[in-house]
């Protein structure tokens, strides 16, 4: 059976962002089903609104489903692994995070997300693989968020030189091939 992949965009984001349509466009070539929702921001942006654009999602979710979220994306995934009772294939998080931020200015857009705590042992046990890639240079989310993400998740960290927050003000704005590669590695039938 293909992997079915969801992708989970970022605050003020949007399913054609930075390299979302390229990575969407390399699955459909490898005849992988891609989904991307879309989701309120920054106007509505709360946990509670954005599960309800995710509630029809769910019935879509098996063994072979791969979730992939960039920034806000990360700890929406978590919640997501927390209402599961089947485990996916993997989840990619990228420049993700799972504690405050300490940004006043996003703190009404991204708390909700991450103020209660998360149930890491329903997470883990929800998702097969988890693969953390951050960047040494995030303007928005420390290294440091990236890393206490991985290691709540027992994972490594992928350390992008440069990458920023993988967005179009880097070189991973529109392509991100060390995911594609990921990917390619697990599902090598694909």
């Amino acid at each position: 059976m293909k992997p079915n992949f969801i992708f989970i965009h970022s605050t003020g984001g949007y399913p054609e962002e930075c390299w979302y349509p390229w990575l969407q466009t390399e699955l459909k070539n490898l005849g992988c089903k891609v989904t991307i929702p879309t989701f309120p921001t920054p106007d509505n942006q709360s946990l509670d609104f954005w599960m309800q654009v995710f509630g029809p999602y769910f019935e879509e979710i098996n063994e072979n489903t791969v979730l992939i979220g960039r920034s806000i994306g990360p700890p929406f995934i978590l919640r997501v692994l927390e209402k599961l009772n089947k485990p996916i294939k993997a989840a990619f998080l990228v420049a993700g995070f799972c504690s405050n931020l300490g940004l006043p200015d996003f703190a009404p857009l991204i708390d909700s997300f991450t103020e209660e705590p998360f149930n890491w042992e329903k997470i883990k046990a929800n998702c097969k693989e988890f693969h953390v890639y951050h960047a040494d240079n995030d303007p928005i989310v420390p290294l440091a968020k990236g890393q206490e993400l991985a290691n709540n998740l027992d994972s490594e960290i992928i350390i992008i030189p440069g990458a920023g927050h993988f967005t179009m003000s880097s070189e991973y704005g529109e392509r991100f091939p060390e995911l594609l590669e990921k990917i390619k590695e697990m599902f090598r039938d694909i």
